[in-house]
Order: structure tokens, then C-alpha cells, then sequence
């Protein structure tokens, strides 16, 4: 297997014209559809379990908002990141309380799920739904701002 610093435009894929070669950068859709596919089941699982739940409706409300927070931080967190990653200027602050965001909502899920009077599963369901949402928010982030990225430069 030839090392990639060895690689020539003449064998590289990316870089034949007149061909219709993947860019082996641009997410697949298989993956891309099974992102979305657990960002569709975390959110709309949470939120049955939310809405079949025998809690009053300020719990409910204060479940669904943390999942809210929480996806909006993630997601910010990711950008910034990666915004970091290419060169773009992103200020400390906001990388800070994108991060502080992040872990408060783990923070306050787990409170709210430690003092909440549920069955022990009911608390590991809405814990790895929350997961499962938080997880696949960011790689559903990742997968556009690639598929965007690659979409432009291939213009």
C-alpha cells in the first residue's frame, strides 16, 4: 500500500477531471442517514416518554427544555471546534460558554433524573435517549457542514 505522502495528482481520486470519482471526504449517505436517523429516534423517543409520563406537566416542560438546551449546545460546540480546526476566528468566550452550556445540561439532566421519583429504567431511558440525541445532533452537524463544504468546492 502506498504511503499517502507519496501520493501524485495523476493517481489521486479527488483530483481527476472529467471523472466521476467520490470524494472519499464527503460523508456517505448511508451514513449521513443513519445520523439523522438517531437524531429522529433519541429526540422523538425522549419526547414520547415525556409525553406518556406520569409527571406533571412543569417536569415534562423542564425534561423537554434541557433536551432543547442541551442539542443547541452541543451543536454549537461542534461548530466552534471545528471552526477552530479550519482557521476561523472564534472568541474564547463564546467557545467557553458553549462548552459550560454543554456540560450544564448533562449537569441538570442528571440532577432532575437523580431527584425525579421514577422507576430506575424510566431514568436509564430518558438518560440514553438524551445521549443518543446529543451524540447524533453533533454528527448530523458534522455530515452537513462537510456535504456543504465539499458541495462548494466541487462547484
Amino acid at each position: 500500500m502506498e504511503p499517502l505522502q507519496h501520493r501524485t495528482e495523476e493517481n489521486s481520486p479527488v483530483l481527476k477531471y472529467g471523472e466521476n470519482v467520490r470524494n472519499p471526504f464527503k460523508p456517505t449517505a448511508a451514513f449521513m442517514g443513519a445520523s439523522w436517523f438517531a437524531l429522529l429516534a433519541g429526540t422523538v423517543g425522549y419526547c414520547i416518554g415525556l409525553w406518556n409520563a406520569s409527571m406533571q406537566l412543569n417536569e415534562k416542560g423542564y425534561y423537554f427544555t434541557i433536551l432543547l438546551f442541551g442539542l443547541f449546545a452541543v451543536i454549537s460546540v461542534q461548530k466552534i471546534v471545528r471552526d477552530r480546526a479550519e482557521g476561523v476566528t472564534v472568541t474564547d468566550l463564546y467557545y467557553g460558554l458553549s462548552w459550560f452550556a454543554t456540560i450544564a445540561a448533562i449537569v441538570l439532566l442528571t440532577i432532575g433524573l437523580w431527584n425525579a421519583d421514577l422507576a430506575r429504567s424510566e431514568k436509564g431511558f430518558y438518560a440514553m435517549a438524551f445521549c443518543l440525541s446529543m451524540f447524533s445532533a453533533i454528527a448530523v452537524q458534522k455530515n452537513t457542514r462537510d456535504a456543504k463544504l465539499i458541495g462548494d468546492k466541487e462547484l
